[in-house]
């Protein structure tokens, strides 16, 4: 079998993801010429995209390269020119990206940025507008982007990424009128190998992340380089051989929320309080002197309302974290089954293969079975908005139970 040809440009960041790298890249030429008037295949080129895949798969990462291969002065995704460069820096101004900080996208936050993509490109080639996490559109935001995706402007293309294209993650009318993508969960050797070269990690190191973070780039390297995120890994990985008396219950209960509250914490510290003081200085709100009050108070309204998205934000900063947990703890149990069962296939913990191996001989197949199930509900009793904390205590009843 021939070796496929290493990326090169932009698209070495798509970590074992060739396949799509190579169909993204043959539409992004095609979108050169049709910007230099050339003739181009039916259907080489489209207005609207939606980027699948597992989580960790790079879909958000895929979005952003075939955007900075659109606005390239190559058409190729060179990765040098400033087309390229502003457009992986966020700073392109035909470029839109929209990151969800709240649980959901508002309708009218769609509404804005279908008014702004309706407008001709200004400094690049395209106007490309990126909806990361498309899933958490409402109804009405999807009815609003549905309009534009039926009738794009000449020059305007859109990026949505969605972990499937299943009808609860985007709606079939959408699904229907955009081109799919879909990504692969990347080989750990892949992810070991970007860890080395890109973050400087040590090689045994970069492997063990690789081996354990079930093929999520961005949660191998926060392992490489994050010894609490190692020891919250460890705290998690602990709990299903350490629930040995009732109380053991709530206590693994207690610090499964701890540790995504914390994680959450920690991630969106620094973020809020540099918001609010950049906020209170567009506004003047920290300035002195005569006829400041009213700058002042029109300051604080504003932090105000930024406070609130930011709660909403670290609302789901925890959920996320809290189900990165879960992923974690669910494929503790798979191992079990994959284990007991004797089906020789790759561990997803293979730093735990001894305490995987008690548990296959103490637990009977049904019993694993069952504490699998606990897991994966508990995941979407928290989608459903079920409060984390009696989601996670129910589970973990069941998780010593059996």
């Amino acid at each position: 079998m021939t070796e496929a040809p290493a990326l090169i440009g932009v698209w070495k960041q798509l970590v074992g993801q060739e396949p799509a790298a190579r169909t993204l890249s043959t539409a992004s030429a095609a979108a050169a010429r049709i910007v230099d008037n050339q003739p181009v295949a039916p259907g080489a080129m489209t207005h609207a995209w939606l980027v699948t895949g597992p989580p960790g798969s790079g879909r958000s990462t895929a979005a952003r390269v075939f955007a900075a291969a659109l606005q390239c002065g190559t058409g190729t995704g060179c990765g040098e020119c400033p087309g390229c460069r502003t457009v992986l820096a966020g700073t392109h101004a035909d470029v839109k990206l929209v990151v969800p900080e709240g649980l959901s996208i508002s309708v009218a936050e769609m509404r804005s940025l279908v008014q702004a993509a309706a407008r001709r490109p200004t400094t690049g080639k395209w106007q490309v507008v990126i909806i990361e996490d498309s899933d958490r559109l409402t109804e009405g935001a999807s009815n609003a982007l549905l309009k534009a995706v039926e009738e794009p402007p000449d020059r305007t293309v859109f990026l949505l990424c969605a972990p499937s294209d299943h009808p609860d993650d985007v709606s079939v009318t959408i699904r229907s009128r955009c081109r799919l993508v879909t990504l692969r969960t990347p080989p750990p050797e892949a992810i070991a190998q970007v860890l080395m070269e890109r973050d400087g990690i040590d090689p045994e190191r970069a492997r063990w992340a690789a081996s354990v973070s079930s093929g999520h780039v961005g949660r191998a390297r926060r392992l490489a380089t994050d010894e609490a995120a190692r020891q919250r890994r460890a705290t998690v990985l602990r709990i299903p051989l350490g629930l040995r008396r009732p109380s053991d219950v709530f206590t693994c209960a207690d610090q499964l929320i701890s540790a995504a509250e914390a994680d959450a914490g920690e991630e969106s510290k620094v973020r809020d309080e540099a918001e609010r003081s950049e906020l209170r200085t567009a506004m003047g709100g920290d300035g002195i002197g005569k006829g400041v009050a009213g700058a002042k108070r029109a300051a604080e309204a504003a932090v105000k309302q930024l406070e609130k998205r930011q709660k909403s934000r670290a609302t789901r900063t925890q959920r996320d974290t809290l189900d990165l947990a879960l992923v974690d703890l669910a494929a503790f149990y798979r191992d079990v089954l994959v284990t007991a069962s004797g089906a020789g296939a790759t561990l997803n913990h293979p730093d735990h293969a001894s305490e995987i191996a008690q548990a296959a001989s103490a637990w009977a197949p049904d019993s694993i079975l069952r504490r699998l199930e606990a897991v994966l509900e508990c995941r979407e009793a928290i989608d459903l908005n079920v409060k984390p904390r009696i989601a996670v205590e129910a589970m973990v009843t069941t998780l010593r139970q059996g």
